[in-house]
């Protein structure tokens, strides 16, 4: 991130924009939109599944939106943003995958999520996503 006050500030906003989109996305159950947050080599890892590549996570995702993520909707809010380098940031954020009808997230589908962000051509992206439960199986 840049060390101009005015543009950190921008820079952060626009990074904690960033799991508003993949919400949005999943809100329509748009998986291109879910795989346009990604770079073109992001990668995907979510309980049993690694997906590499904005072609196999739009794949994946279109087929998860007509299968078990159907009628479901996702929540994420950073609750932390570590700047890496300039254009380079991890965060962290909690949240979880709301069934039909739910307005909070349940415990057993609770997570939290690492993502790596990079800003290529002025644009916030993930280049890796990660989650894990927050209770143990």
């Amino acid at each position: 991130m840049t060390t101009n006050p005015s543009a950190i500030a921008d820079d952060r906003a626009a990074v904690a924009a960033v799991p508003q989109r993949i919400v949005a996305a999943w809100a329509d159950h748009d998986a291109g939109a879910f795989a346009r947050a990604f770079t073109e080599d992001g990668t995907l890892i979510i309980t049993g599944v690694s997906r590499t590549g904005r072609q196999e996570i739009e794949s994946f995702m279109a087929q998860a939106f007509t299968g078990p993520f159907k009628g479901t909707q996702v929540t994420g809010t950073p609750y932390a943003v570590k700047p890496l380098a300039e254009n380079v940031v991890l965060v962290l954020t909690q949240g979880g995958v709301l069934a039909p009808g739910e307005t909070e997230v349940a415990a057993e589908r609770a997570i939290r999520a690492s993502w790596l962000l990079v800003k290529q051509d002025g644009e916030w992206l993930i280049t890796a996503y990660q989650n894990t439960p927050v209770q143990a199986a």
